[in-house]
């Protein structure tokens, strides 16, 4: 390592990307989404996954094992971190988003997460001489440049294609679990859209409202947009006996 230090991974610029827009979209898209990863293949796709058992007061995990949910959570703790803008992917829950999305609209990349951050543990340790959580912040954000811009990929972490593929399904999906609606188990209490200032779903808005909307005097509702009839519930996850709904 050089003493130069890395660029960082600009919060500013994910919240940028994400915006009001993006959490209106998020709200209605992120749980019916799978598109991204690769579909698990032989025995692995059906076999039952045992829900991962933690410390007391630890988030329960059910489709990551304790290791896995340990390294995203610091991976997603450095793409969103806890700052002086307020609370970030931890908070709200992004990593809980994803384990429960694996078991239903992103089962799909269940496979994907499961090689691909056992690749990235791997890369840490053979360019940087330690598991990713044990490095430096300032190893830690270029370890994740080298996955993000592609140079991670080789013999040397084994990634199954590009390191790049990889890191934009987790930076996508830290995304919707931090902004999405808080009905499939991301954006606890609202902090996502209290960070980028998004007032909530409205099914109508009247002119006074759309005025405060546009001077950014309209009070945040909190309210999920289930909250609403109107909106129809998609399925959230799957467990071994049942699948359940919102309703």
């Amino acid at each position: 390592m050089t003493d130069e230090q890395p660029k960082t991974i600009s919060r500013r610029a994910l919240l940028r990307g994400a915006g009001a827009a993006g959490a209106v979209a998020a709200a209605s898209a992120v749980g019916v989404s799978a598109a991204t990863g690769v579909a698990p293949k032989g025995p692995a796709a059906t076999a039952e996954v045992q829900p991962t058992v933690r410390a007391p007061g630890r988030v329960v995990y059910e489709h990551l094992s304790a290791d896995e949910a340990d390294l995203l959570e610091a991976i997603a703790d450095q793409l969103i971190p806890e700052d002086e803008l307020g609370p970030g992917a931890l908070a709200a829950g992004a990593v809980v988003y994803i384990d429960r999305a694996l078991g239903g609209a992103l089962s799909r990349s269940r496979e994907a997460y499961r090689s691909g951050l056992a690749a990235f543990e791997r890369y840490c340790r053979s360019s940087r001489g330690a598991p990713f959580r044990q490095l430096s912040h300032v190893d830690q954000v270029s370890a994740l440049i080298d996955v993000e811009t592609g140079a991670a990929t080789g013999a040397r972490a084994g990634f199954a294609g590009s390191s790049g593929a990889f890191f934009g399904m987790v930076r996508d999906h830290v995304l919707q679990g931090t902004f999405g609606d808080p009905y499939y188990g991301g954006n606890r209490d609202f902090v996502g859209w209290d960070l980028i200032k998004y007032p909530g779903v409205r099914t109508a808005v009247s002119p006074a409202l759309q005025t405060a909307l546009e001077a950014g005097e309209l009070a945040a509702n909190h309210r999920s947009a289930y909250d609403s009839d109107n909106f129809e519930k998609a399925v959230v996850r799957h467990t071994r006996k049942e699948t359940h709904h919102g309703d």
